[in-house]
């Protein structure tokens, strides 16, 4: 699977009948095949979904606006690795070239005990299955970099270029890593190195959240717990079934139940979390939008999310944070508060910034 804000991407992979195209149905509500064997899925799905957030609603109440934009997640639904996935094993690399379109991963792992749901290693074991995932994008990454210093290395026989023995530097450093076992994001790179390398697409330099598909309790059984506690850091606890279940229901039904978030809405912002965004927003009569921005993002920046000639043309930004301009309540108050403030090139946008770009043509 896979989410997509402007040019972010997020894929979700997993062994087969783990839950994850159950988990796109609840995620998108598109029927897709979730039949009871492996390699159902032999295609990408697509789907988009909104990011919740509660602010964007609020701010366009406020605005009395007559549409509401939110931020959205694209997701692709792909078939499940195995085993020797590699080197074709399964339905094999024609699926690891879907995840390595990506930005990020999201990793479903079976954490629950069923008879009746096959399991394509006999039995559920979420470390087991973990390190099987990691270990065939280990060696899909080290195919791409053995190709890759082959290559190089045939380029420096001609003479010796400064540009290239950095970037055969890089990737012997990271192929090292690959080979003793460890995944490429273990390796610290400058942000000049990074961009050397980010033709490559390395699956295992993407951050990864983890989804434990857990049973109807919701617990994962104390012999799995233990084991995967590495992993927890980032990682969510899910029962997938339920989590369909519930995303039949209205908001109504929802807010009946007393649900004011559901785990997939609380997926849904991991995944953004996950890869340092934040959002600001635009406000007004016409429209309020969330804007979706890396943190550390400077204003002319973000302006040129919604414009290249916001970013070109840049003079300031009008800024307020969204609570204040609630509570102001609006605009006019929120001025003669002095609420509203004008910020420069150099001004780093706060996830929560409501903003007014100033520019010139």
């Amino acid at each position: 699977m896979v989410f997509h804000l402007n040019n972010m991407r997020v894929g979700i992979v997993g062994l087969p009948n783990v839950g994850k195209s159950t988990l796109f149905k609840a995620l998108t509500k598109k029927q897709v095949d979730i039949a009871n064997f492996p390699f159902c899925t032999i295609g990408p799905n697509v789907g988009v979904v909104k990011v919740p957030d509660v602010r964007l609603d609020t701010l366009a109440l406020l605005s009395n606006s007559q549409q509401v934009v939110p931020a959205v997640v694209e997701f692709v639904d792909i078939a499940g690795l195995v085993r020797g996935a590699h080197e074709g094993e399964g339905l094999g690399n024609q699926f690891l070239s879907h995840i390595r379109e990506v930005d990020a991963l999201v990793h479903v792992v079976r954490a629950f005990y069923d008879d009746n749901i096959i399991h394509v290693e006999v039995s559920p074991d979420p470390l087991r299955d973990i390190e099987t995932i990691n270990l065939e994008l280990i060696f899909a990454d080290s195919a791409v970099l053995e190709k890759r210093i082959t290559n190089l290395k045939n380029q420096l026989k001609s003479g010796p270029k400064s540009s290239l023995d950095l970037v055969l530097d890089i990737t012997t450093r990271l192929h090292k890593a690959l080979t003793n076992g460890r995944p490429a994001s273990d390796i610290v790179l400058t942000v000049e190195e990074e961009k050397e390398i980010k033709d490559l697409a390395l699956l295992t330099r993407k951050p990864i959240l983890y989804v434990f598909n857990t049973d109807e309790s919701g617990i994962i059984p104390k012999e799995f717990d233990e084991k995967i506690e590495p992993y927890k850091n980032n990682s969510l606890a899910l029962c997938i079934k339920i989590e369909a279940e519930l995303s039949e229901l209205s908001v109504k039904e929802l807010e009946e139940l007393g649900m004011e978030q559901t785990g997939i809405d609380a997926l849904i912002v991991s995944g953004y979390t996950l890869l340092n965004l934040i959002t600001y927003f635009t406000t007004g009569p016409k429209e309020t939008r969330a804007w979706t921005i890396s943190k550390g993002t400077k204003a002319p920046q973000a302006a040129g999310v919604i414009h290249t000639d916001f970013e070109r043309g840049f003079i300031c930004a009008e800024v307020v944070y969204w609570k204040d301009l609630l509570d102001a309540p609006g605009e006019v108050r929120a001025k003669e508060k002095g609420l509203i403030r004008k910020e420069g090139k150099e001004y780093i946008v706060s996830d929560g910034d409501v903003c007014v770009f100033r520019f010139s043509v």
